[in-house]
């Protein structure tokens, strides 16, 4: 069975939605590093309709992306998880229209899942029980409103596996319920 990873970049007061406090390079080089081993290590790409659709209208358009972050999804299998989306039109991708679907998925052979971004799809794949690793991103910065990656009514306990401190002051925290 697959492990599903939540891989998300999130301020000191856990807050996941993208703002002008995150970009791709803002962590540094050895953050970019530590991405790229993910990469390496997933063969699906988990997202939302609404993030599909965000990034696809942005990343198969970077040709000179020195992060990587472009070469690797237009080549990763996506999948998206979206009762209306008709036609991707960004290969690879399949579709899915529910979570049994992504429950399936986790039962074929294959490398990690990676769901990033996503904060709806993340919230249900945390109710379904489905995530088995989160690995965090945590920048330096508080901004004090937006959406969290637990929402509230939703406790966990985790048990973390790892940590990594980078120059920039990124830490990068992995927890597995």
């Amino acid at each position: 069975m697959r492990d599903l990873i939540v891989t998300q970049n999130i301020t000191v007061d856990g807050v996941i939605e993208a703002g002008d406090w995150f970009g791709p390079a803002d962590g540094g080089p050895e953050v970019l590093e530590a991405l790229r081993e993910q990469m390496a290590r997933a063969d699906a790409f988990l997202t939302g309709r609404v993030t599909f659709e965000q990034m696809r209208g942005f990343w198969p358009a970077q040709t000179d992306d020195p992060t990587g972050v472009s070469a690797y999804l237009n080549q990763v299998q996506k999948y998206v998880v979206s009762s209306t989306l008709q036609e991707p039109g960004w290969k690879p991708t399949t579709i899915l229209r529910n979570l049994d679907e992504v429950r399936r998925l986790k039962e074929n052979p294959g490398r990690d899942i990676v769901c990033t971004g996503s904060i709806d799809l993340t919230h249900q794949l945390i109710a379904a029980n489905l995530v088995d690793e989160y690995r965090l991103f945590i920048y330096p910065t508080v901004v004090a409103t937006g959406q969290r990656l637990f929402p509230d009514g939703s406790p966990q306990t985790l048990t973390l596996t790892s940590s990594t401190t980078f120059p920039s002051g990124v830490v990068l925290l992995t927890y597995r319920p």
